[in-house]
């Protein structure tokens, strides 16, 4: 949420980590101001939406999915077939132009690596596009049930259930497939906390060999959490819904660092999303 505000203009924070309000947020977010903005907002103050930040905020727990009355949170949701199915088709529709985007900027540094191990790649979309556009790939997607039957059938889709293997696992209990000299977590680790982003960046380092390649996908703030905007918009929809946030470069690179990986630089691609690798040393 200060990352929010920051990308707002909102606040300032200084090198001693303390938060000031900006001239914007004086102006229009404090009462005594003759532009003050509360009354707009505070017919919405008790919607179930509202609410549910409110309810983040306070407990540091995922709300219900959609701020549904009944609902599950993102989570516990996704192991119900008919939940699982529909936001798998969600994602899977954007990561079709995503994966595309991805597996062009990645083409100049897989070298002469051949395979791809994709931790929680939901329908396989990215390993998919891997593979289409790089021949010589082949890939194996681990997921939960009853994610990896839609993936199976996903992949099949395309034609590509020669090239990707789907191996059923959770990806926390379970070991890793170690045949793979490319890793990827492609929107996976913005789901998690950062104990468990940890957890999941040991098991990527235990899983690759010598100059194996990690990529991690993701929705990036800046290493300052100063924007972009619309990833820190994005970060307060994550905080509402799933255990996790956007990070940024620099969080991921240090945990990075210390188990051992050469750490490259963060690249663009489309729609707000980008990827940076990391060869394991």
């Amino acid at each position: 949420m200060l990352t929010l505000c920051r990308a707002s203009g909102f606040i300032s924070t200084d090198s001693e980590d303390r938060h000031t309000l900006t001239q914007l947020a004086r102006e229009h977010l404090v009462k005594e101001s003759p532009w003050f903005l509360g009354p707009y907002y505070a017919p919405i103050q008790d919607s179930p939406i509202v609410q549910d930040y409110l309810q983040v905020l306070r407990t540091g727990k995922p709300a219900n999915w959609q701020a549904q009355e009944e609902g599950a949170d993102w989570h516990e949701s996704m192991h119900s077939e008919e939940f699982a199915e529909g936001f798998t088709a969600l994602m899977n529709c954007r990561g079709l132009a995503l994966g595309q985007a991805l597996a062009k900027s990645l083409a100049p540094l897989l070298g002469d690596r051949t395979r791809v191990l994709d931790i929680g790649g939901g329908s396989g979309i990215y390993t998919s596009t891997l593979v289409a556009a790089h021949p010589l790939l082949s890939g194996v997607v681990v997921e939960q049930t009853p994610v990896d039957a839609i993936a199976r059938k996903e992949i099949a889709r395309h034609g590509l259930e020669e090239n990707i293997e789907i191996v059923t696992a959770d990806m926390f209990l379970d070991p890793w497939p170690e045949d793979a000299d490319i890793l990827l977590l492609s929107n996976l680790l913005h789901d998690w906390d950062f104990p468990e982003v940890r957890v999941l960046l040991e098991k990527s380092a235990d899983a690759l060999h010598p100059e194996g390649l990690l990529v991690i996908h993701e929705a990036f703030l800046h290493d300052d959490k100063t924007g972009p905007l619309p990833v820190a918009e994005y970060s307060a929809l994550l905080m509402s819904m799933t255990q996790g946030k956007c990070y940024t470069p620099a969080e991921y690179g240090s945990i990075l660092s210390e188990l051992g990986f050469q750490v490259g630089p963060y690249q663009e691609t489309i729609a707000d999303r980008g990827f940076m690798t990391a060869v394991r040393k």
